[in-house]
């Protein structure tokens, strides 16, 4: 079963599988046994270093290319214009595909001119190269910016989004933009498996905490969720969330977590992140 949520048009799998930190011929099975247990959409990135495994891992696999969704991000020293269409060449090239079905901008860039850019996407896409665009790491003024500045929809903003963190500006602003919101981290690093209350959800459905975690996201409109593991087992299990529903007193149970605001991933070129009121 593949849950999908639509933006302009376009219907996106809710979940997806994330290959962050798996490389080489870990991340090529990984990414056949994702697909192997239901999952439509695959995450990669230049940066990931892995775009030729997770290539193979695609091809690997018996289901036809365009059941697929296969996103990839553009790092920051490829935004200019020219060197950014010709980095989204390359990552075709790793790939061993003639499209992806999104890029996205990594991280907004404080060194080139964001019109500058989002133009070169833009071109990216208008030469077929992906059918959709985005951004990632894009707080509520640069999300406005991008939308104001591109011809073609943007479609999701990747962000780091977990019980943990309050990310309610950017989810109000996404819906406001008619755009999704792409989780990242949505399992906190693991520190989902150790909460005592998604263990006590968990325990009354017969699930996982990190199970529960992933149909409270399913179950909010607009939002995409890319679980990641190397396990064959887990990668199965983070998928197996179509047979149980939390109700809207458990929803409300985690979404109260949010309060402990915990974010995980801040490095030195993040932007000021959105502060929720």
């Amino acid at each position: 079963m593949t849950l999908t949520t639509k933006h302009f048009g376009v219907d996106i799998p809710k979940i997806g599988f994330g290959t962050w930190k798996l490389r080489d011929e870990t991340a090529q099975m990984c990414v056949t046994k994702a697909i192997e247990a239901g999952y439509r959409m695959i995450d990669t990135a230049q940066v990931y270093e892995n775009e030729t495994h997770v290539g193979r891992g695609i091809a690997d696999s018996p289901t036809p290319r365009d059941e697929i969704w296969v996103t990839t991000k553009v790092w920051m020293s490829e935004f200019e214009d020219g060197d950014l269409q010709a980095s989204i060449s390359k990552s075709l090239e790793r790939l061993g595909l003639d499209y992806v079905d999104l890029v996205l901008l990594h991280w907004p860039s404080k060194d080139v001119p964001l019109e500058e850019t989002i133009s070169a996407l833009n071109d990216a896409h208008d030469q077929g190269m992906t059918r959709n665009i985005g951004i990632s790491n894009f707080t509520v003024r640069q999300m406005d910016e991008a939308v104001r500045l591109s011809k073609a929809p943007i479609v999701t903003n990747q962000v780091e989004y977990h019980p943990f963190i309050d990310q309610t500006p950017v989810l109000e602003a996404a819906h406001a933009l008619g755009m999704s919101v792409t989780a990242y981290c949505p399992l906190a690093q693991g520190k989902v498996l150790d909460d005592p209350l998604l263990k006590e959800i968990g325990a009354a459905h017969g699930k996982t905490p990190a199970q529960v975690v992933v149909r409270w996201f399913v179950q909010q409109p607009g939002i995409i969720t890319i679980p990641r593991s190397s396990s064959p087992e887990h990668i199965a299990s983070n998928n197996d969330v179509h047979d149980f529903e939390l109700s809207a007193d458990e929803m409300g149970r985690i979404n109260a977590l949010k309060a402990s605001h915990q974010r995980l991933v801040d490095p030195g070129w993040a932007p000021a992140w959105d502060k929720a009121a």
